[in-house]
């Protein structure tokens, strides 16, 4: 519907509409009222392109996601991430714009392009890292700026706003759970690629064997993929070593499921013979047995702290405090590592 005909359903004039539904003070409140109660009855929305013109605002949030790679893992988490996101954003009377950070086929900038057409109010940043130059737009064009997920590898970051996971203290969580339920040999599968998420993961499931006096020495290295496959295939490729350890930690529970279908065509019982702690709590957990122990992401906390603060600083001109927020996760005990007394010693 346009503006015109609403005007003829209402009997004014399409000006007098347009002022009533912008409040303007040179219309009656009876009549303004009247306007607003038509529009909403024939699902009228006053034009985008019009409101944003008079308040320099589009009502809409950009959010930079990674290009999902080819595995489960990511897309259950990402997208159950994602959706997170977008509730929250739509629940605050914005529309979003997902993208990637650069286009597919042209190689541009897509943060670049949404920031030189001003087709965003404010940037939700889940990526690990933006290029430099994009970097230089962001700055230049004050639009207020939320990362939030990953942590950055430099010191760019401390200048916007950021809520991610503790991935250390989910790593710390992850081992000290197999130390509590008696486990003393000990192998982490973790990805190869170097992303800081899983480094930490790594720095923490070391730190509690440390702490708990038995030694870092005592904790092994194991490096793959994030997938099923790669879980499923360390235990076929190290079968020998299955006899030596008791306890694995998979720093995704793709990975954690992949090991845990591997022993049960082994014959080898979870957690009896060998306890299995996951990481990131997604789903498809629910669908396979032994249930899964791991380490809940609180993607749906920190993603709504992200986004409500981004809010605040748009409807605020970005003048509001910058917020640097880490989130704690938590340990989800099931069935394939069970602690007998949580406060029992090692």
């Amino acid at each position: 519907m346009t503006i015109k005909e609403l005007a003829a359903i209402a009997g004014l004039n399409h000006s007098t509409v347009s002022r009533a539904l912008n409040d303007s003070p040179l219309i009656s409140e009876k009549t303004r009222l009247r306007v607003r109660e038509l529009a909403e009855e024939y699902n009228f929305d006053l034009n985008a392109s019009a409101r944003g013109m008079r308040t320099r605002k589009t009502d809409t949030i950009g959010v930079i996601f990674p290009v999902l790679r080819d595995s489960y893992r990511d897309m259950q988490y990402l997208g159950s991430l994602m959706n997170s996101l977008r509730f929250t954003i739509e629940e605050e009377l914005y529309d979003s714009i997902i993208t990637f950070p650069v286009n597919p086929k042209t190689g541009r900038s897509n943060i670049r392009r949404l920031l030189q057409q001003k087709k965003v109010d404010g940037l939700l940043l889940v990526v690990q890292d933006v290029a430099d130059d994009d970097w230089e737009m962001i700055v230049d064009s004050g639009v207020p700026v939320v990362s939030l997920h990953f942590k950055w590898a430099d010191s760019r970051q401390q200048e916007i706003s950021y809520v991610y996971p503790d991935n250390f203290r989910g790593g710390y969580l992850a081992s000290d759970c197999l130390l509590r339920a008696g486990c003393r040999r000990t192998v982490t599968l973790t990805a190869e690629d170097g992303q800081i998420e899983f480094d930490e993961r790594t720095r923490g499931y070391f730190s509690a064997l440390e702490s708990s006096g038995i030694g870092a020495d005592a904790g092994r290295t194991f490096y793959g993929s994030c997938g099923f496959e790669s879980g499923y295939n360390f235990i076929y490729e190290n079968r020998e070593l299955l006899t030596e350890i008791d306890g694995i930690f998979a720093q995704t529970d793709m990975n954690a499921i992949g090991a845990i279908e591997a022993m049960k065509e082994l014959g080898i019982r979870v957690p009896q013979d060998i306890a299995v702690v996951g990481y990131d709590d997604i789903d498809i957990d629910y669908f396979f047995k032994p249930r899964l122990t791991t380490v809940h992401q609180p993607k749906e906390l920190y993603s709504e702290i992200a986004c409500r603060k981004l809010v605040e600083m748009i409807e605020n001109g970005n003048k509001t405090e910058k917020i640097r927020k880490v989130i704690e996760p938590d340990l989800l005990i099931r069935e394939s590592c069970v602690i007998e007394e949580v406060g029992d010693e090692y």
